[in-house]
C-alpha cells in the first residue's frame, strides 16, 4: 500500500498550500458559489513557483528544500497578518467547498490507482519530460541544463534547455517540497493534474449554472445537486470523454492510419477490435490529441502540464467578464489586466501555443466589453506588455524554434513568390481534411454549438428577455474561437521540422485547447437545453446519443494500456528496468546517492523514442548528445547532434588516447558509463584507454556495468 500512502502524503500537501491561499483567492473569487476553491490549490502551486523561479533566475535565491519551506512561512506570516482582512468576506457554501475536495482527493487516488498498474517512465517521450524534471531538481539557479546537450568550447557553462519547461520546473518543485522521490513523483504529478483538472471544471461549470440561475432567472433557492450534477458532466466530458470515433466499436475496425469510412464497415459491436489511440490520429498525417488520451499514456509534456493553468486562466476570465462593466474606472481594470498577462506568460512557458490562444480570447472578451474605448486601448497594453514582463525569466534564454507561418495548399502563384515576411508558400505542402472526419472528431462539440444557437433562437421567438446576458455571451465567444481553432490547420500551419507531418503540431495544440473549451461550453448546452421552454425531444436525443459516444472512450483506453488485474501495484516508474536493465538502474541509483551538481557524462547517444538516454533522464546529468530528432526540433538544426555522433563514437571505440583526452575536454566528461547499450551500439568498445585515463568508481553486481571517472 505504500502507493496509498505516497498518493494521501501528496495531498496532503497540496491541501496545505491550497489553505494557505484560499483567504486571498476567496476574496479575488468572491462571486463564485465555492469562494474560488477549487482553484486555491492551483493558484498556490502556480504562484509559489513562479516566485521560486525569479528568484533563481536573478540569483536571489537557490532552488532548494529550504527555499521553498521559507517562501510558504512567509505566506502563512501574511495570512496571519492580513487576517482580519481576508476572511472577512461573504460566506461561501461550505458544502460545495467540502464536496470538491472529496472529489479532488477521490480523483487523485483514482489515476494514482490507475497509474499504479503500470508506473514505468518509458515509452513515447517519457525520457525528455522526466530528463527534463531531474535536471532542474539539479539545478541551484536557472535557466536549467539540458541533460540531452552538454558544454563544449562556445558554451563551457552548458546549453539551457530550448523548449517550454515552465510545467517541468513547477513538478520538480512539487517534488522537492514534498521529498518524495521522483520515480514516485512523476507518476504523482500527473494524478495531481487530474485532480486540479476534475475539481477546478467542476467549479466552472457549477458556477456557470449558478449564475445563469442567480443573475438571470433570479432564483434565490439554488438546488445544490443540480450545481453539482452539471459539474460533475463538465468533470467527465472534459478530461475522461473522447470523440466520436467510438462509433468504430460498432464497426469491424480499419488498419492503423487508412481509416475507413464508418457506414461502410458496420457489424456487430465488436471492442476488441478498437484500439483507442487511433482517435487521435485519425485524420492521415495529423495529431488530434485530447485530455483523456494524455491522462492514459501519461506523458508529462507541456500540453498536459498546462491544464490545470489553462483552465485556472479560463475561470479568471469568466471571473473578469462577468465582474467588469463598461463605464469600470481604469484604476480597477488594470489589477485584472496584468494578472491576465501573468496568466498568459505561464501559459506560453508552459505550452507556447495556448499563450496567444488566450490572448486572442482575452482581447475578444475586451472588444466585447469596451469597444474601441480608452479602456480597451490601455487593458490590452497592460495584458501585452505584464505577458512580455512576467516572461522574462523564460523567454531570456529561449530561442524560438518555429520558422515561419506555412499557407496549406498554396495557390501556384503563391508558390512561385515562395514566401512574404513570415508567411511560407509550399505548393508540397497541401493536406485537407476530408469534412466527415471532421465531424467524427468534432462533431459533438460542434451540434452543441449549433443547439446552443438554436436555444438562443427559440428564446427570441419565444420573447423570453434572458437570451441576452453575459454567461451567454461568454459561451458564445468560447464556441467561436474554439471552431476557429479547429478549422485553422486547413489553411495555415506553423512551420517545424516535419516534413510530412507539417501540419501535426499545428492541429494537436489547437485542437487541445479547443476540445477543452467547448468541453467546458457543451456542459452549459446540457443545462440551458433542460430549462429551454422549447420542448424539442430530437435535439435532446441526438445530445444524449452523442454523450454517449464520447463517453465509451476511457472505458476502452484504460484497460487497454494498463493490466488492471495487477496487484502488486507501485508508484515507481524505474522498477521497469529490474527486468530490462538492472545494470543501469544500478548505475543510477549510484549516480543521483552520491554524484552532486551537473557534471557531464557520456554515454551511449541514440535516436528519439528509444532506450538511449536513459542515464540522462533519470539522473538529471547532461551527456554529449541526446535525442537526435528532438534535439533537432529544439536547436533548428540536425547538425547540432550530427556533429557529436563521430566525436561519441570516437570516445568510446578509438585507441587513440590523445584524440579521447581531447574530445573529454572539448565536452568537459567528468564520468563514462559503459552497459550493455553501449556495448551494443558501439561494437569496437575500447574498454582498457578508460582504465589509463580514468580510475573505475562503480560496478554493478553482474559485473557488466561500469563507471568511469575522468582523472
Amino acid at each position: 500500500m505504500e502507493w496509498l500512502l505516497q498518493s494521501l502524503s501528496w495531498c496532503f500537501w497540496i491541501f496545505i498550500l491550497g489553505l494557505l491561499f484560499f483567504p486571498a483567492v476567496k476574496k479575488l473569487f468572491s462571486s463564485f458559489i465555492d469562494g474560488g476553491y477549487a482553484f486555491s490549490k492551483i493558484i498556490a502551486i502556480l504562484v509559489l513557483s513562479y516566485i521560486t523561479f525569479a528568484f533563481g533566475f536573478f540569483k536571489i535565491i537557490p532552488f532548494e528544500k529550504t527555499s521553498i519551506l521559507g517562501l510558504i512561512f512567509i505566506v502563512f506570516l501574511l495570512n496571519i497578518f492580513f487576517q482580519k482582512k481576508l476572511f472577512k468576506e461573504n460566506r461561501h457554501d461550505l458544502f460545495i467547498i467540502i464536496f470538491e475536495e472529496i472529489f479532488f482527493i477521490a480523483s487523485f487516488i483514482f489515476l494514482a490507482y490507475i497509474r499504479a498498474h503500470e508506473p514505468s517512465i518509458r515509452g513515447l517521450e517519457k525520457f525528455m519530460d522526466y530528463g527534463f524534471i531531474n535536471s532542474i531538481l539539479r539545478t541551484k539557479f536557472f535557466p536549467p541544463i539540458d541533460m540531452w546537450f552538454s558544454a563544449d568550447a562556445s558554451n563551457p557553462s552548458g546549453y539551457p534547455i530550448n523548449y517550454y519547461y515552465f510545467g517541468h520546473l513547477v513538478s520538480a518543485f512539487l517534488i522537492k517540497l514534498t521529498g518524495i522521490k521522483s520515480t514516485a513523483g512523476y507518476n504523482l504529478i500527473l494524478a495531481l493534474i487530474f485532480a486540479l483538472a476534475t475539481t477546478s471544471i467542476f467549479s466552472i461549470c457549477a458556477n456557470l449554472v449558478y449564475f445563469f440561475e442567480k443573475d438571470i432567472l433570479k432564483n434565490k433557492k439554488i438546488k445544490k445537486l443540480i450545481l453539482i450534477i452539471y459539474g460533475l458532466i463538465g468533470a467527465f466530458i472534459v478530461n475522461l470523454a473522447g470523440n466520436l470515433h467510438t462509433i468504430y466499436l460498432f464497426t469491424s475496425g480499419y488498419p492503423n492510419e487508412k481509416p475507413i469510412e464508418f457506414w461502410k464497415i458496420l457489424s456487430k459491436f465488436t471492442p476488441e477490435k478498437y484500439w483507442y489511440p487511433n482517435a487521435t490520429r485519425f485524420i492521415p498525417f495529423t495529431i488530434h490529441e485530447f485530455p483523456s488520451y494524455s491522462y492514459t499514456v501519461a506523458d508529462l509534456h507541456g500540453h498536459v502540464l498546462d491544464i490545470p493553468f489553462v483552465i485556472l486562466t479560463i475561470a479568471f476570465l469568466l471571473l473578469f467578464f462577468i465582474k467588469v462593466k463598461k463605464n469600470t474606472y481604469m484604476k480597477d481594470i488594470v489589477p485584472y489586466a496584468i494578472s491576465i498577462g501573468f496568466l498568459i506568460a505561464v501559459l506560453y512557458m508552459t505550452n507556447a501555443f495556448d499563450g496567444p490562444i488566450y490572448l486572442i480570447i482575452a482581447l475578444t472578451l475586451y472588444f466585447v466589453l469596451f469597444n474601441l474605448s480608452n479602456n480597451f486601448i490601455v487593458i490590452t497594453l497592460t495584458t501585452i506588455l505584464s505577458t512580455i514582463i512576467f516572461s522574462i525569466p523564460f523567454s531570456a534564454n529561449f530561442s524560438a524554434f518555429v520558422s515561419g507561418i506555412g499557407v496549406n495548399c498554396p495557390l501556384k502563384f503563391m508558390a512561385n513568390i515562395k514566401n512574404i515576411g513570415p508567411f511560407l508558400f509550399l505548393q508540397e505542402n497541401c493536406q485537407l481534411s476530408p469534412f466527415w472526419m471532421i465531424l467524427i472528431l468534432w462533431g459533438f462539440f460542434i451540434t452543441a454549438f449549433g443547439v446552443f444557437i438554436y436555444i438562443k433562437l427559440s428564446e427570441k421567438k419565444y420573447k423570453i428577455q434572458y437570451f441576452q446576458n453575459k454567461i451567454d455571451s461568454f459561451i458564445l465567444i468560447l464556441f467561436l474561437i474554439s471552431t476557429v481553432l479547429i478549422f485553422v490547420p486547413e489553411f495555415f500551419y506553423v512551420k517545424d521540422i516535419y516534413p510530412a507531418h507539417f501540419r501535426a503540431n499545428t492541429m494537436f495544440k489547437l485542437g487541445y485547447q479547443a476540445f477543452i473549451i467547448m468541453g467546458i461550453a457543451s456542459v452549459y448546452v446540457f443545462f440551458r437545453v433542460i430549462i429551454t421552454k422549447n420542448k424539442n425531444y430530437l435535439v435532446k436525443s441526438l445530445l444524449l446519443i452523442m454523450f454517449f459516444l464520447i463517453s465509451l472512450y476511457p472505458f476502452f483506453s484504460f484497460p487497454s494500456y494498463y493490466n488492471l488485474t495487477k496487484k502488486d501495484l507501485t508508484l515507481d516508474g524505474s522498477l521497469w528496468m529490474k527486468d530490462n536493465m538492472a545494470s543501469d538502474l544500478e548505475i543510477i541509483n549510484y549516480l543521483n546517492s552520491n554524484i552532486k551538481g551537473q557534471p557531464v557524462i557520456l554515454e551511449a547517444q541514440g535516436d528519439s523514442y528509444t532506450d538511449y538516454e536513459r542515464i540522462s533522464s533519470y539522473t538529471g546529468l547532461p551527456t554529449v548528445a541526446g535525442w537526435w530528432v528532438h534535439e533537432w526540433l529544439w536547436r533548428g538544426t540536425a547538425d547540432i547532434v550530427g556533429n557529436r555522433i563521430p566525436d561519441i563514437q570516437n570516445l568510446y571505440e578509438s585507441s587513440d588516447i590523445k584524440l579521447t583526452k581531447n574530445l573529454i575536454k572539448k565536452f568537459k566528461v567528468k564520468y563514462i558509463i559503459i552497459s550493455n547499450l553501449e556495448r551494443e551500439k558501439y561494437k569496437n568498445l575500447n574498454e582498457n584507454k578508460f582504465k589509463q585515463i580514468g580510475t573505475k568508481i562503480f560496478q554493478t553486481s553482474d559485473k557488466k556495468g561500469l563507471i568511469y571517472q575522468v582523472k
